[in-house]
């Protein structure tokens, strides 16, 4: 009879071990493997804008591949903060770890994201604190941009090439194409005061972040009354520039990335290239960084910090300087080094201020249109 009691005691244990294996096999064979650990969410538009969305892609993509990571990119259904939302839950729900977020526009998400998911790793890129308009969790990593560095030194090198007819177009006047601006203003004063050249500058925004005809027809007139270089500050808005400069053999001024066509030479017959140079962020290069941070046990010199990237901080900002992108007749790499490094050191001061128009020299004349 002990026995027997002892028998069924064994077997009932059995029975319950052999259930509760079961139990976790079958929740292991449920679980869907993860489809991500990187996620990029684009803003608006697509990973191959040429442009913010593209150059952080390219850095998640460098990053994951050189770590065996999986990625993927979302794009939001409609330009609003509740479809990155939407695309932010899905790439969670696919297991990412770690999210990037490029542009201003994912302020208000991130702000969102960072408390409905603590454990996932937000990148913020080009969101500032205000923004964000609360505080950045431990979990979120917000980078901005010294774009009045880039646009300084982008305004020096093209009237220390000879431009003195030169045209800004913004896209819509928010502070990161505001500090291009008022950098390029400042830069090109500083040449014009080093040379006692005189020049005239246009300076207007769109309002927008792509192009159109009307837009067209306006850099059309700016180029017709003799401007020869714009330096087209604002996304897809480049592309009115582009189209007026090629139809008038006028300049252009690429921005964010390198904008000059990819193996293509130098402006020679404006057939489809009027490129001279652009003045780019590191946004490649912020994105691998923070990613590094992420999954390399370091996420904590970074997680709730909301930074400003400039020379002062790495190479940042400044000018492509790849032969083929290197389309300035008389400016040369040493002048380039040389006022990148009086930058980075301090010796040279470029004003980030937004709030009033920088002062220029007699000689500079700036026309603002509304």
């Amino acid at each position: 009879m002990k026995n027997k009691k002892i028998l069924w005691a064994v077997i009932i244990v059995v029975v319950i071990i052999a259930v509760v294996a079961g139990v976790v096999v079958f929740k292991k064979a449920q679980k869907p493997e993860a489809v991500t650990d990187v996620a990029l969410v684009t803003d608006v538009g697509t990973i191959d804008d040429e442009s913010f969305n593209q150059a952080c892609w390219q850095g998640v993509e460098a990053y994951a591949k050189a770590n065996n990571l999986k990625y993927q990119y979302y794009q939001p259904a409609a330009d609003s903060t509740d479809e990155r939302l939407a695309s932010i839950d899905q790439a969670v729900k696919d297991g990412a770890r770690a999210i990037v977020m490029p542009g201003f526009l994912f302020g208000e998400a991130a702000a969102t994201a960072q408390s409905t998911y603590p454990d996932v790793k937000f990148i913020a890129i080009d969101v500032s604190a205000g923004d964000l308009n609360t505080d950045a969790l431990e979990n979120l990593y917000c980078a901005v941009f010294g774009e009045e560095q880039a646009g300084y030194i982008a305004g020096y090198a093209a009237v220390k090439d000879g431009y003195t007819k030169l045209g800004f177009l913004g896209g819509m006047a928010v502070p990161a194409v505001q500090r291009y601006g008022y950098g390029f203003v400042q830069g090109a004063n500083a040449a014009a005061v080093e040379l006692g050249t005189p020049i005239e500058i246009k300076y207007t925004y769109g309002g927008q972040f792509y192009g159109d005809a009307n837009i067209t027809a306006k850099m059309e007139g700016w180029y017709s009354e003799g401007t020869e270089i714009v330096f087209a500050c604002g996304g897809g808005i480049y592309t009115s520039a582009v189209e007026a400069a090629v139809a008038h053999k006028g300049y252009v001024i690429g921005v964010d990335v390198d904008q000059h066509p990819v193996g293509e030479a130098c402006v020679a017959d404006y057939g489809y290239n009027p490129f001279v140079t652009s003045a780019m962020k590191g946004l490649q290069a912020a994105t691998e960084t923070a990613l590094g941070k992420a999954f390399d046990g370091t996420w904590a010199d970074i997680g709730g910090k909301v930074e400003t990237l400039n020379l002062q901080m790495g190479d940042y900002v400044g000018l492509p300087t790849a032969e083929s992108s290197w389309c300035f007749k008389t400016f040369t790499q040493d002048e380039y080094k040389a006022v990148l490094e009086a930058i980075r050191s301090g010796e040279l001061v470029v004003s980030d201020a937004i709030d009033v128009q920088p002062a220029v020299d007699a000689s500079v004349t700036v026309t603002y249109i509304d």
